[in-house]
């Protein structure tokens, strides 16, 4: 009996124990902004005619090193964050956004870069006959990403802090729908900060040569697909898909280099040369030219635990007609969902312009 009693007392102890180094640690922090739309494009000047404010709310939580890869990038935080814009223009309307994010601290923790990716409800978006000026979006809901960067004080008083500084905040639906201009606002933020916890333990600190972890070179393949349109308004959405087959070569914990080459279908693209040969434009598009491409990318691969920050330059080996451009932008998230199965969200463009927005599913060997 007293055995028993003994080894409950001990099962009692290890769960309280277990709980308090498992205890979780939060933060709110409320921001407002102001700021102006950029005129990335000529085709938006007309949408530029006030100053977009408004506010952004945060939830997140705190690390403390507990893991390797919360040692290997300072302790972020990462959380939840929802987004009201007012842009400033009864074309453009206001946006009400959901993102999730992650906060990264620099030099001593004063310093902080906030990035996030999520999607937003446009409440104005372009209607060929009560709001045909907006060329900005063409769908309610669009792909949404901000960053901020911050000036950073926390638990001052009672748990109370301060940040302040610069943000930027994007929206584009990808071309899944024209029109798709997209905008992009710069802005001033300041707000406060509050601690749900103020009393927070000690950080564990990285340890030497924690980031080594080269790899031999990996080879995979991916498959990309989605909906998107020409820039033809009402030309009608249609599917698109891209196999592609690459190498990596992980030079660290945290980052990856890739050369890739892949093949792209595009149905829009054939409405597109279509609607060039048979629309009297005199191009020289006949209708017979192939609508397919092939392109080769050069990309790096930024792991934060199990989710990567994607960016790729590509160029079209095989361009038998001239869309928009030789060379091609990729960027996105990719979430690995084994150690050799992926799942990614990814934005194509050219330049400034996206063509579509690129869901994936890969497999690293």
């Amino acid at each position: 009996m007293i055995k028993r009693i003994c080894l409950l007392i001990y099962f009692f102890y290890c769960s309280a124990h277990a709980q308090i180094e498992s205890k979780a640690y939060y933060t709110l922090d409320v921001n407002n902004f102001y700021g102006t739309v950029l005129k990335h494009n000529p085709d938006i000047s007309h949408l530029i005619t006030g100053h977009p404010s408004g506010v952004i709310l945060s939830f997140q939580r705190k690390t403390f090193g507990d893991s390797a890869w919360q040692r290997l990038y300072n302790h972020p935080d990462y959380g939840v964050s929802f987004i009201y814009q007012d842009l400033d223009n009864e074309f453009l309307g206001k946006h009400l956004g959901l993102f999730v994010h992650y906060n990264f601290y620099f030099f001593n923790r004063l310093l902080m870069l906030r990035i996030g990716q999520g999607g937003s409800y446009a409440t104005n978006p372009y209607d060929e006959d009560d709001n045909f000026r907006n060329v900005a979006y063409g769908t309610h809901l669009v792909s949404a990403s901000y960053a901020l960067l911050n000036f950073k004080k926390e638990n001052i008083i009672q748990g109370l802090g301060l940040q302040a500084g610069l943000g930027v905040l994007h929206y584009s639906n990808g071309n899944t729908k024209a029109p798709n201009k997209s905008t992009n606002t710069l802005f001033l933020n300041a707000g406060l900060t509050y601690a749900l916890d103020e009393d927070i333990p000690e950080r564990v600190e990285k340890e030497q040569g924690l980031s080594k972890g080269a790899e031999p070179f990996g080879y995979g393949f991916i498959l990309r697909s989605g909906v998107n349109e020409s820039d033809v308004v009402g030309s009608g959405r249609f599917p698109f898909y891209t196999l592609g087959a690459f190498m990596d070569k992980r030079l660290n914990k945290k980052s990856a280099i890739q050369l890739g080459a892949e093949v792209f279908f595009s149905k829009a693209l054939e409405r597109f040369i279509d609607f060039r040969a048979v629309g009297g434009f005199n191009d020289g598009t006949t209708g017979d030219e192939d609508a397919k491409r092939v392109g080769i990318y050069l990309g790096h691969e930024l792991r934060v635990n199990k989710i990567s920050v994607i960016t790729q330059l590509g160029y079209y080996v095989y361009y038998p007609y001239d869309f928009e451009g030789q060379t091609y932008l990729r960027a996105g998230l990719q979430y690995y969902l084994t150690k050799n199965v992926f799942g990614t969200f990814t934005v194509r463009s050219h330049a400034a312009k996206a063509e579509a927005m690129e869901f994936s599913i890969g497999y690293r060997l």
